[in-house]
């Protein structure tokens, strides 16, 4: 098992979206382009999960503005997931079946 990696989630709608902050290099992003798959661990929920690239420009927005809510007191983080290399990482985190 690989050791675990923070990641900031937001939520837009019923719906939860990661990026990557390091771009495509980041070691996790590259692991979620092979597996599509993970675990994930959130206010003591845990959850086995699919990534699902997300592209929609229009959800990308909500996920900035989510970001920017969320995240806002942390502006030298939070300029850099809004960005276009950033932004094309964003992923939808489903629930895969037990």
């Amino acid at each position: 098992l690989r050791k675990p990696v923070i990641i900031w989630v937001v939520c837009v709608g019923d719906e939860l979206y990661v990026r990557s902050y390091r771009g495509r290099d980041s070691a996790w992003f590259r692991g979620v382009q092979v597996q599509h798959a993970g675990h994930i661990s959130a206010g003591g929920v845990e959850k086995d999960v699919a990534f699902v690239a997300e592209t929609d420009p229009a959800v990308n927005d909500k996920v900035d503005a989510a970001y920017r809510t969320k995240y806002g007191r942390y502006p030298q983080y939070v300029a850099p997931m809004l960005t276009p290399e950033v932004r094309a990482t964003t992923i939808k985190l489903t629930p895969r079946p037990a």
